[in-house]
């Protein structure tokens, strides 16, 4: 019955996500109906939508837009206590948590250092959070556009209009499956509304105040957008989040639409569909390999607290299987929201989720930095064939040579920069030190999930790990701005250094990139890449972790 459920669940995805893919090609290649209100809306804004941009400009725009985000943002949450719609009266937040929080939106990371129900205005999570998850997103579907037409288009020296390309991806993507989604939820029971909070009393005569808001309009975006920032402090496990398992499946279905619908998008692109089906393969091998660890993980539970499943931490309207798909998707996904406590998970799940995000997050990956992170470890992948077959590596045409392949290690190295450089600093400063609740191997996995959280923009974290401390709300705060723009800034470079080169016919001595062949050296490169950079690290954490539990010791 498990296996059916996933299976149902999976064909479902697909089937939208092809669906979804041909929408996007159309909306991308510009659809005559709809081209009215684009001008007039970019006019508006004194931008010319029909000049397009080399990658430099590109990027440039990138910056530009996602620097004035962050300012705009950032002023709103620090003057939010004098501000409207704030029906609870609550205070600015401090300068080094409204600068973690503005940094995390912007990025597409969502990590949470507060309780968005205690600590945020309805102003600052409609005009300030729920914004920016619809332009983080789209600033990522953007950039993957872009991307794709480096490596597919005709020969030239553009990659398209930034603003036209986010534009798109906000007005015919991101907003009509939000409007649907958050009527759904509202509809199973999330509340939407401007009224603050209530104060009840309860069977026992004390006194609750229930916190509610405009949720619904926010929790949409936050899945389909793979931002995964919580209207509530515990995320999608409240249950005015996530109250039924009808808004569960629709929420897990949704953070997985977008990013899963790219890799076809691209094979659309292409001009050759097997091309897309490659990547999805090769992406959803290491997904359904690490759900399959997941699941048994959490089933199997802990002998040590008795038989059973390992409920620790979980909701019972849930249980341990939609949890584990749960924690599968939004650590693949580069979503972060959580249906469940990951600190409270087995070891060995606690070892996939790093491993997913340590990766870089391209097991589908966020809207469109999924498709683009994965091209990286596409061009690695192609001159690690070239090398063994003595041929200048080539992918679609075109020649991989050592301008790209140095771009796309320069982006790789940013993952272990900040997550090992970055976790090991936190390791051992003690203004750091003092955010670890654990002892032993679990609280190296505590920073080693945080660090390697906002290096790959995911956003959740271990329950245990004291986020809130002024160290790493800055320290992190810097780390997703790495994690986000080192490698988006090679990546536009890549694309336009491909676009510029002549397309090679194809010869029996081209390697195909839509075979069985290239999909397990695609996997292949992105695990050994993966291990060799990480495996020591993990050894020491989640891996001792449960060495450690096998011969039944606690720490």
């Amino acid at each position: 019955m498990t296996m059916l459920a996933y299976a149902l669940y999976f064909a479902g995805l697909i089937g939208a996500a092809v669906a979804l893919a041909a929408w996007m090609a159309r909306v991308y290649s510009g659809i005559p109906a709809l081209a009215g209100i684009e001008r007039r809306l970019l006019r508006g804004a004194g931008i010319n939508p029909g000049r397009d941009m080399a990658w430099g400009a590109y990027a440039l725009a990138v910056l530009a837009f996602n620097l004035a985000g962050f300012a705009l943002l950032y002023a709103l949450l620090r003057l939010q206590g004098a501000l409207p719609l704030n029906p609870d009266g609550i205070g600015g937040m401090a300068p080094d948590l409204a600068f973690n929080t503005a940094i995390s939106f912007v990025t597409n990371t969502n990590w949470q250092a507060y309780s968005g129900e205690a600590q945020l205005s309805y102003l600052s999570q409609m005009a300030g959070l729920t914004v920016q998850n619809f332009v983080s997103a789209g600033t990522g579907m953007a950039v993957a556009v872009a991307v794709i037409r480096g490596f597919t288009a005709p020969k030239g020296t553009t990659l398209g209009n930034f603003w036209v390309d986010i534009t798109r991806s906000v007005l015919w993507v991101l907003l009509p499956l939000s409007v649907v989604l958050a009527l759904f939820l509202a509809w199973q029971g999330v509340p939407q509304t401007l009224q603050g909070a209530v104060t009840v009393t309860g069977m026992e005569g004390a006194e609750q105040i229930i916190a509610r808001g405009p949720a619904a309009a926010q929790i949409a975006i936050k899945q389909l957008g793979t931002n995964g920032g919580g209207f509530f402090g515990v995320n999608s496990a409240h249950p005015f989040e996530n109250p039924t398992i009808a808004s569960n499946l629709a929420q897990s279905l949704s953070i997985l639409l977008i990013p899963v619908a790219f890799c076809f998008l691209f094979g659309r692109m292409s001009g050759d569909r097997r091309q897309g089906w490659a990547i999805f393969a090769a992406m959803a091998v290491m997904f359904v390999a690490g759900l399959a660890v997941i699941h048994w993980a959490e089933v199997a539970g802990n002998p040590l607290l008795g038989q059973g499943a390992n409920m620790e931490g979980k909701e019972q309207r849930f249980g341990a299987m939609l949890s584990a798909l749960w924690a599968t998707s939004t650590t693949a996904a580069s979503n972060g929201s959580v249906n469940a406590m990951h600190d409270s998970f087995m070891p060995l799940s606690g070892l996939v989720m790093l491993v997913f995000m340590q990766i870089g997050e391209v097991i589908f990956g966020g809207v469109g930095a999924g498709l683009y992170g994965m091209l990286l470890y596409v061009v690695l992948a192609v001159f690690l064939a070239g090398l063994m077959v003595g041929r200048t590596p080539e992918y679609l045409g075109r020649k991989v040579e050592a301008r790209e392949v140095t771009l796309a290690v320069l982006a790789f190295l940013s993952m272990p920069l900040g997550i090992l450089v970055g976790g090991a600093v936190a390791a051992t400063v003690p203004q750091a030190l003092a955010a670890v609740q654990d002892a032993g191997p679990h609280g190296l996995s505590e920073i080693l999930y945080a660090y390697s959280s906002a290096t790959g923009n995911n956003g959740s974290a271990f329950g245990g790990f004291g986020a809130a401390l002024p160290w790493h709300t800055t320290a992190l705060g810097l780390i997703m701005l790495l994690g986000r723009y080192a490698i988006i800034i090679p990546l536009l470079a890549i694309a336009g250094s491909m676009i510029r080169k002549t397309r090679a016919p194809v010869t029996a001595g081209t390697f195909p990139t839509h075979g069985l062949l290239f999909v397990t050296l695609l996997v292949l490169t992105v695990l050994i890449l993966g291990a060799l950079t990480f495996f020591p690290v993990l050894a020491l954490g989640p891996i001792a972790e449960e060495t450690a539990r096998v011969a039944g010791q606690t720490f």
